[in-house]
């Protein structure tokens, strides 16, 4: 995963590589302000060669999860030739601690 910040935008895009998964095998879900991103990789490939019938398979789950701005819902994503992307808004800066006084 590898995440991005564009100060001019203000906007955060994170981006996964799923070489081989569809969007049907991709799953994004927000609760309580966590956006989390998961699915399930079942590759398998079969070929005869030499008089050997090679058979690999790899199969895995995965899931990645992101705390949100907060009362952010504006996210979009695109899965592209196995690399998805994520975009949202990024809050504005903290504040500094204010200090107070006692009287």
């Amino acid at each position: 995963m590898d995440l991005h910040e564009n100060t001019e935008n203000n906007t955060v895009t994170a981006t996964f590589e799923l070489p081989g998964l569809k969007k049907d095998d991709v799953s994004i879900d927000v609760h309580n302000g966590r956006l989390t991103i998961s699915g399930e990789s079942k590759m398998s490939t079969e070929h005869d060669e030499g008089g050997y019938a090679i058979r690999e398979r790899r199969f895995g789950r995965f899931s990645r999860t992101l705390q949100l701005p907060q009362g952010e819902d504006d996210i979009k994503a695109n899965l592209d030739n196995g690399v998805l992307s994520i975009a949202f808004p990024k809050t504005s800066a903290e504040e500094a601690p204010k200090k107070i006084t006692i009287s």
